[in-house]
């Protein structure tokens, strides 16, 4: 193999002019975005918690349970609009919109400004990011800035240097689309060699604001104020640390600036390194690339579409985005950043794909931060999802709601063509990265085992209607976000409600035997409706005699047993695994949605199609869908800014060279065309063992095993390979693997 050193992180030969292209940093909790730009060092601040009030935080799930049992009835009659009346009439409330705080400026003085024709700013520019110690770098002739977003101290640094620094430093809030009635106060406090900027943002027809704290501490020269801000002359060497509250009534600015580390930068740097690089550097991928494609700026590498080292660079740009969006809240549609007030559907999470296909990785990629951010997310809002089970379905036990702001987990959505309130699988589609996590880390979170429980508790009441054939059916029932082409939205036996209600009972019972439901549960997961095969030949998205697919849509819902449940494979269950890959065979790309395509090759790896899975990464790859920053857009030509695609790409390379589940282990499932060789490294599996897999051009691979428990696995690989134990031969009966004991498993050519 060639090119073995790889590069984790990327770099442009100029300043972002658009914040879509500045280079992004993280903590889980502050966002920086950082232009870099040294006639206009800006770096916009953001924050999870920053949400705009706009009324939808106090709405509630409407009462609807007493009319339930009509709405059933006439479904279960044949009236295919039924469910349009049901919560019809309700105005469609967005959850509080995402939006960026402010931006920190620091722009030289009018005096130092330099002279036309006396020699460019950005002689022997380079702007960079390291994603292994996410630190951000600007470097011009005689300037240097460098930012990072400490995981140890929760702040944002910032250290500039240069020969006789003069600058002015504000905190300014105008960024796009900010409403005209922010209610803006500032305070400017000179210290001992620096100053304290502080600007409080309130929010129109509230009682909440957001305050933002920015400490200067210059090495040398003379701070004075200037305007609204701090004015520096002649310095060596300047360090920012700002930090940003969203609170109700005053902020005590002098507890906050306190607060507030005293150390130097390499200090907080090595602070900070101690967290981020061994998260990050627990797992790698290495591709065979051409060094000097490797070396190319990251806007010249992405119109290399086909380079081993442009997925190399992509797969360590999104595990390094994913953890820097992910703390005390999981990745938002546009991770933990923004720079306009108006974001696309609010910046929200929405759970009935996108959230899932973002921290799709998190378990494999040896990210538990994500998880645990997820986690926090999820258990935060139990009390809201049994609202949503009582109100709506007059039933115990938890629904989620399609979309959340990260504060309240109240369904609102409520359309005729959008039905979101009907869709009562998003408990278990949610929960199932937490089951994922706990089987890797060997560790099960009581947590998990209640708001299980209560997923089951809900299909008990809810499960109450049957079909002709004396199956139980899902009625009301809802396939995000798509609809049957003769029919409404609401309707019966939606494949994905079938595979949630199928799997929480189970779930259920399988974390809890000893409890007396157990066998109940497990009873009532057996009486449901069966998946369907349609005349196409392909597992059907609705399991309800005549209902007529919708091909062409970017939601891939019903193949929800397929990824990530693994009820259906082509290891277990052949003929549903053939139908499930003919109805990914007839699906379209509606609208090009970056979300769909990648849901599609994790689909289509799961199903051992290389070729589909190359191809629908192709599509993101070939589609112009990433920004200089190396985050991505929902649509072609970079059009809304959004994490999906960036998110979601590691996980789309990981499940085509290595799947696993509790027992099972596959090895080059769908390897991906145009890399016939490379290495993964750090790979977590679901039965408790780490691997490191190495792959080459011959068709040949090495796998090691690093077991942390004990456990029995069947291991399988790809088409056309036989697999060999190194220590015992050839591989006929399930493998059986010792805590502490490493084996190599060699993968040849039948």
């Amino acid at each position: 193999m060639t090119g073995r050193a790889r590069i984790d992180g990327t770099w442009e030969p100029r300043p972002a002019a658009r914040w879509e292209d500045a280079f992004l940093g993280g903590n889980g909790r502050h966002g920086a975005m950082v232009y870099g730009d040294p006639v206009d060092d800006r770096v916009i601040v953001n924050h999870h918690t920053l949400v705009r009030p706009n009324g939808s935080e106090h709405t509630r799930p409407p009462e609807l349970a007493d009319r339930l049992d009509r709405l059933r009835d006439s479904l279960l009659a044949g009236d295919t609009t039924a469910a349009e009346r049901f919560g019809a009439g309700r105005p469609l409330a967005w959850v509080q919109p995402f939006h960026p705080a402010f931006q920190t400026r620091i722009r030289p003085t009018p005096a130092s400004v330099p002279a036309p024709g006396s020699g460019s700013p950005l002689s022997g520019y380079r702007r960079s990011v390291d994603f292994a110690t996410g630190e951000i770098r600007a470097v011009s002739e005689g300037r240097r800035s460098k930012v990072f977003v400490s995981r140890a101290d929760d702040v944002i640094v910032q250290s500039v240097t240069g020969p006789g620094l003069a600058v002015d430093l504000t905190l300014d809030h105008a960024l796009p689309g900010a409403p005209p009635r922010l209610a803006i106060g500032r305070s400017t406090v000179l210290t001992p060699g620096g100053g304290r900027l502080a600007l409080r943002v309130g929010y129109p027809d509230s009682e909440l604001a957001y305050t933002g704290v920015t400490v200067v501490r210059a090495d040398g020269g003379r701070v004075s104020v200037s305007g609204e801000g701090i004015r520096v002359e002649g310095a060596r060497s300047l360090l920012l640390l700002t930090r940003v509250r969203r609170h109700a009534g005053d902020l005590d600015l002098a507890a906050e600036c306190a607060a507030l580390p005293c150390d130097d930068y390499p200090a907080l740097l090595a602070r900070h390194l101690a967290r981020h690089r061994s998260a990050f550097e627990r797992a790698s991928l290495t591709l065979d690339a051409d060094p000097a494609e490797r070396a190319l700026p990251g806007s010249a590498l992405l119109r290399l579409t086909g380079s081993p080292a442009l997925l190399e660079r992509l797969c360590a740009a999104g595990r390094y985005h994913l953890l820097s969006s992910s703390g005390v809240l999981p990745p938002r549609l546009t991770g933990l950043w923004t720079g306009d007030w108006d974001t696309a559907w609010s910046g929200a999470f929405t759970t009935n794909a996108n959230l899932n296909l973002q921290i799709a990785s998190a378990a494999a990629a040896a990210l538990p931060e994500v998880s645990l951010a997820h986690a926090a997310l999820v258990y935060g809002q139990l009390g809201d999802w049994r609202d949503n089970a009582r109100a709506i379905f007059g039933a115990r036990g938890i629904v989620a709601p399609s979309h959340t702001d990260g504060e309240s987990g109240h369904t609102r959505h409520f359309q005729r063509a959008y039905p979101l309130h009907l869709w009562t699988a998003g408990a278990d589609w949610l929960l199932e990265p937490l089951l994922e996590h706990a089987e890797t880390s060997g560790v099960t979170d009581p947590r998990l085992i209640g708001a299980l429980h209560e997923a089951a508790l809900f299909y008990e009441d809810f499960l109450t209607r049957t079909a002709a054939d004396g199956t139980v059916a899902v009625v009301p029932s809802y396939s995000p976000e798509n609809r049957p082409a003769n029919a409404s939205w609401g309707t019966v036996n939606a494949t994905m409600d079938l595979a949630a209600a199928r799997h929480a009972l189970t779930a259920s019972a399988d974390l809890s035997p000893t409890d007396p439901a157990s066998a109940r549960r497990r009873a009532l997961a057996g009486r449901l409706t069966d998946f369907f095969v349609n005349g196409d030949g392909a597992l059907a998205e609705w399991a309800w005699p005549g209902l007529e697919e919708s091909y062409d849509h970017r939601h891939l819902s019903h193949l929800y047993p397929v990824w990530p449940l693994d009820a259906i494979n082509p290891y277990d269950t052949p003929e549903l695994s053939a139908a499930a890959h003919r109805a990914l065979e007839l699906r379209g790309s509606e609208n090009d949605s970056a979300h769909g395509h990648l849901h599609h090759a994790l689909i289509a790896a799961r199903l051992r199609d290389g070729g589909r899975a190359s191809a629908a990464l192709g599509s993101v790859l070939a589609g112009d869908f990433f920004h200089d920053s190396l985050m991505s857009a929902h649509y072609p030509s970079r059009n809304v800014y959004n994490a999906d695609a960036a998110h979601a790409l590691p996980a789309a390379v990981i499940e085509s060279l290595v799947q696993s589940t509790p027992h099972r282990l596959v090895l080059l499932p769908a390897p991906l065309s145009g890399c016939p060789s490379g290495e993964l490294r750090g790979i977590r599996t679901r039965f408790g063992a780490g691997l490191d897999l190495r792959w080459f051009a011959d068709g040949t691979a090495t796998a090691v095993l690093h077991p942390t428990r004990d456990a029995r696995v069947d291991v399988r690989t790809g088409e056309g390979s036989a697999l060999t134990d190194s220590s015992a031969g050839s591989i006929a009966a399930p493998l059986e693997l010792t805590a502490g004991v490493d084996r190599v498993l060699d993968l040849r050519r039948r």
